[in-house]
């Protein structure tokens, strides 16, 4: 087992399970903080393919609020899924785009998308 298993394993008291299971569920614990969030799915969705600035963001999600939306891109900035690009303008400008972790993390919303598609709206 690797060192950050291991750290993920000793920090994880929000699901006491078995030891023999432990390492399997971890990993799907640690996904889902990752991405835990009411618009972080949304935010990484509408940035498979351009950078796009916060206000354009708010546009494609009319019921955010720029708070959480701020919080949101913080915590997916952190999270090495997202980066920041503040440029030295005036009108300041700021773009957010996929980082190459976050772009690997698009295979999992594409499946997500695809199991919506059959099962949801079929």
């Amino acid at each position: 087992m690797n060192t950050k298993m291991e750290e993920l394993q000793a920090s994880c008291d929000t699901c006491p399970v078995p030891t023999a299971l432990r390492e399997e569920l971890c990993r799907i614990c640690a996904t889902q903080q990752m991405i835990r969030g009411k618009w972080k799915l949304m935010i990484v969705w509408l940035l498979r393919s351009k950078s796009m600035r916060f206000s354009q963001l708010m546009a494609a999600m009319p019921n955010v609020k720029q708070g959480p939306l701020t919080e949101q891109l913080k915590e997916l900035t952190a999270k090495g899924l997202v980066s920041r690009t503040s440029y030295n303008e005036m009108p300041p400008r700021v773009d957010y785009c996929l980082t190459e972790k976050g772009k690997s993390f698009l295979q999992v919303l594409q499946a997500m998308d695809e199991w919506a598609i059959n099962n949801l709206f079929p």
